[in-house]
């Protein structure tokens, strides 16, 4: 390939992403509605810890079903980087792999479903490995999907489309999981939570449908030789990019100060009695409350600072895990999901932002998206494993206090050891 022709190759790309602007922002949004309406009926904060709970008395295993999915969503991501890296167009890719983190909600319906006719212990077992399933299938399709994302939306609109789309995801799950609360109140068990998981597929369908849409130019890929080539680059940047390793360890305390996360609702439960009707609520309160916030806190950090909007992420976990050791009653729990909401948009919605921002090319952005997911992995597993220990041992006020004080610890960090890329 020519000088002259790769020359004229940026403008043209650029020229398409900008006439297809308007019809790609909008379909996204259809297609994270869409996700997000499934996301309500199998929600990874109540739901499905609700549904494990009728398996299992382990607040360890129930501590284990959010982390399944974010270790899943985290874990593949670099090592795909060097194969994604070489895509002229992200689209296949992410279409391929999004079937893995979809089809398994049919069969945890079907699982649920069988739930009559099968040991407690089976389908536990069952229920794991679709969790499994779904978890890598999410991180197989992250790597590709958020490349496919950055590259169709200019760098300055990067922070606002993730933002406006979660609040999209946010407003459909909000309403699901209204819905799924008074499905689990009025049906019997396990139908219930059957009925929960297929109409979970059936929106992740449609989500499918307008993703397949995504109308992306081809590029030009890198001509390295994985694994060799970006295992070589991976440590260049973790060797002479110390803000991005800063980075990295601000991602790995915010696991533990959100830890608390995936026992408020089996606690409520526990401890005040929460109906499962009421936990629906509470988890369209947190889905909500992440509409409102997720498009300005984005917003906010593409004019301001997104470590900023993330160091007042980590002030929410600090405060929400407070608020729930303290708790006298369910009522305190409307506050302690609100602050949750701001706590997750800043934890898991924002570094998708920042984490781009690092990268000084093209090249590079697959290896710092991969890096930022994979590395943290281990923490993310780890976690709710010493979350749960600690609630089976203890108490769940324990695991709520470790939760505090790192998101104390991850505060410091922002603010004072931590610059913004640049």
């Amino acid at each position: 390939m020519s000088s002259d022709t790769i020359f004229n190759m940026a403008p043209s790309i650029e020229a398409y992403i900008q006439k297809h602007l308007r019809f790609n922002f909008t379909i996204s949004m259809f297609d994270g509605g869409f996700f997000g309406l499934g996301m309500g009926f199998a929600s990874f904060a109540a739901i499905i810890p609700l549904f494990i709970s009728h398996l299992t008395n382990s607040a360890l295993l129930i501590g284990l079903v959010p982390a399944i999915h974010n270790v899943g969503w985290q874990l593949p991501q670099l090592l795909t980087a060097g194969w994604v890296s070489h895509a002229k167009r992200y689209k296949p890719l992410t279409l391929l792999m999004t079937i893995h983190e979809r089809v398994p909600y049919l069969g945890l319906a079907v699982v649920a479903l069988c739930i009559p006719i099968m040991s407690k212990g089976t389908a536990l077992i069952l229920a794991f490995c679709m969790l499994v399933w779904q978890g890598l299938g999410a991180g197989l399709a992250a790597n590709p999907w958020t490349n496919m994302v950055t590259k169709i939306m200019p760098k300055e609109l990067h922070g606002t489309f993730f933002g406006t789309q979660s609040a999209a995801a946010n407003a459909m799950a909000g309403l699901s999981a209204i819905m799924a609360g008074l499905i689990l109140d009025k049906l019997a068990m396990p139908y219930n939570y059957s009925l929960c998981f297929a109409l979970t597929f059936v929106a992740m369908a449609f989500s499918y449908i307008f993703l397949s849409t995504t109308r992306e130019p081809e590029g030009s890929p890198s001509k390295n030789n994985p694994p060799r080539a970006y295992l070589k680059k991976s440590l260049e940047i973790l060797k002479h990019d110390t803000n991005f390793l800063v980075f990295l360890g601000v991602r790995m305390l915010s696991q533990f100060a959100c830890m608390g996360f995936a026992f408020y609702i089996i606690y409520a439960v526990r401890q005040f009695r929460m109906s499962d009707a009421a936990a629906g609520i509470m988890v369209a309160i947190l889905l909500i409350g992440q509409v409102a916030l997720s498009p300005l806190m984005g917003r906010w950090g593409d004019r301001w600072s997104h470590r900023g909007v993330m160091s007042l992420g980590a002030l929410g976990a600090v405060l929400s895990a407070l608020l729930a050791w303290y708790a006298t009653s369910a009522t305190w729990f409307y506050a302690v999901y609100i602050l949750e909401a701001i706590a997750t948009v800043a934890i898991w919605t924002i570094p998708i932002a920042l984490s781009v921002s690092f990268a000084k090319n093209d090249e590079e952005r697959p290896l710092y998206i991969g890096l930022s997911n994979t590395l943290c992995a281990p923490a993310t597993i780890l976690a709710p494993v010493i979350g749960g220990l600690l609630a089976d041992a203890t108490s769940f006020s324990v695991t709520f206090g470790i939760s505090a004080i790192c998101g104390l610890l991850m505060t410091g960090v922002l603010w004072f050891i931590m610059k913004d890329p640049t």
